[in-house]
């Protein structure tokens, strides 16, 4: 899960500049996704999430199965953030601010991205690694992960809410 745990604090930290939705508005009248998904986050974190990956797959035994592949680590690190804007797109929709708390879906919208993008181009990967106990574990320990690592960006200031 580092491929998709990784991009959006690294997103987080280096997003500025472009806006993805470039400040349009939908056509309820609100913002698509809101300033804070810009295209340079966007692609840093995906390069976050490759590097991470990339370590993964070079430090694996080469007897170890099922192993890491390229395909999985974009589908993760890509699905993260897609999972990510998403929730940004509901939450517009439902008249949430940025940065406003949305319990449980803010922490795990960012999984949900990158399982169904993993899922439906690495299938085969996804079910071998993915168990019923280990999609348990991940929902549960994953909150959990989230709010800690929210917490750090807000002391460091780089959020403006520690959720």
């Amino acid at each position: 899960m580092l491929p998709a745990y990784l991009p959006n604090p690294c997103a987080a930290t280096f997003g500025r500049g472009t806006a993805i939705d470039f400040g349009k508005n939908f056509t309820d009248g609100k913002r698509i996704f809101g300033d804070g998904k810009t295209y340079i986050g966007f692609f840093a974190g995906t390069a976050a999430g490759i590097a991470i990956g990339a370590i993964q797959i070079a430090a694996q035994p080469v007897s170890f199965f099922p192993v890491m592949t390229i395909k999985s680590v974009l589908c993760l690190s890509i699905g993260s953030l897609l999972g990510d804007m998403g929730m940004s797109f509901v939450k517009r929709r439902i008249g949430l601010a940025r940065g406003a708390a949305f319990p449980i879906a803010d922490q795990l919208d960012f999984v949900c991205g990158a399982w169904i993008l993993t899922f439906l181009f690495e299938r085969e990967w996804f079910v071998s690694n993915f168990t019923t106990w280990v999609m348990v574990t991940i929902i549960v320990i994953t909150p959990i992960m989230h709010l800690a690592t929210n917490i750090i960006g807000y002391k460091l200031g780089k959020k403006d809410v520690p959720w």
